[in-house]
């Protein structure tokens, strides 16, 4: 091995390889799996079941990636938590942690910057800088439970940067921390969230891992998703929904939809039939998100009483839904902004 390989990444099956590449025995590829993602060691030198010469080995060939905290705003409101980390490479990401009731959530980046171009999201203005490696996304997990002081419960991949965009760091970023033998998280308490890039929806259903997958679906048709959403012009919405109903079919995972709603866009009487045309006979839930207006955007979010007015005209017609229950409103909790302003600065 000539440069240090990022231990975090490895599988258990890649690292009893790599134990044989340099001359260990492959059974020490357990325990030294065992400290990385069950006792979250941060060094070679903590892992102290090892003998000296192994971890001089480990430490000649491989590194441990960490994150630096450059800032911490804590919401007043709620205790929501949004975090700027620092990468080696001096790039920033942002993660947020939520607590709920039944314990703590945390919301992960998957890129640096987006290139998606969303017409209302914060995220994607200066575009894609970079893909995150599967370990720089379980480094936010890791830290920001570290930080806490206890374990996260449930991951949505859902921060800057589209999931699908970044499909292999993904998926071994969803096999490593859903590993029984490592960070043991269920699979089922992990979303992730799409703006619909068909051929690795359709990929991600064949993996066999039983995420569940949400949509930004944000309009009741083309046209309108047209204007929200560029990538509707190379996907179409009824082979975006085709996908997602295929996604359904192997994973037994009910569908949800994402809805921002945008004044003057999409929640008008007439949207509100549309859009449960578009979904009728699918096991799927919506979730209205009230838009974070961002500066650099024109949108605005709706009156309170027309996103409760929208929610009740989809219920009358049979459709299972909620309003996201607003997270950090006072921290600048949408994605991207924080990184935004640093940036700016």
């Amino acid at each position: 091995m000539s440069e240090k390989t990022d231990i975090l990444t490895r599988t258990l099956e890649e690292l009893k390889a790599d134990m044989e590449e340099i001359g260990e025995k492959s059974f020490r590829a357990k325990q030294i799996y065992e400290w990385l993602h069950v006792h979250h060691a941060g060094s070679f030198g903590e892992m102290t079941s090892l003998s000296k010469a192994l971890r001089e080995k480990l430490e000649k060939n491989f590194e441990i990636p960490s994150l630096r905290t450059l800032e911490v705003l804590t919401s007043r409101i709620d205790g929501t938590r949004k975090y700027l980390f620092a990468l080696e490479d001096g790039n920033v990401i942002e993660s947020v942690l939520m607590r709920y009731s039944y314990g703590i959530s945390v919301c992960i980046s998957s890129q640096v910057g987006c290139r998606m171009g969303c017409r209302f999201c914060a995220s994607t203005i200066g575009g894609r800088v970079r893909d995150l490696t599967a370990s720089e996304m379980l480094c936010q997990v890791l830290e920001i439970s570290r930080q806490a002081g206890e374990r996260v419960g449930h991951v949505v991949i859902m921060g800057s940067g589209e999931p699908l965009d970044n499909y292999d760091n993904l998926v071994r970023f969803l096999r490593i921390i859903g590993d029984p033998d490592g960070e043991r998280l269920s699979l089922r308490d992990i979303t992730v969230s799409t703006c619909g890039i068909v051929p690795n929806i359709y990929a991600l259903a064949d993996e066999g891992l039983p995420v569940t997958l949400a949509l930004s679906l944000h309009a009741p048709s083309q046209e309108k998703r047209e204007r929200l959403l560029p990538i509707s012009l190379k996907y179409q919405l009824p082979e975006v929904l085709e996908a997602m109903q295929y996604y359904f079919s192997k994973t037994g995972r009910r569908i949800t939809f994402e809805y921002s709603c945008v004044e003057g866009e999409n929640t008008s009487p007439e949207d509100a039939v549309m859009l449960a045309d578009l979904v009728r006979g699918m096991n799927c839930h919506i979730n209205l998100i009230p838009v974070n207006p961002v500066e650099e955007r024109a949108f605005r979010r709706p009156d309170r009483r027309d996103i409760e007015a929208f929610r009740r005209m989809l219920e009358k017609r049979g459709i299972s839904v909620t309003i996201r229950r607003e997270m950090g409103r006072d921290i600048n909790g949408a994605c991207g902004q924080l990184r935004r302003s640093y940036l700016e600065k």
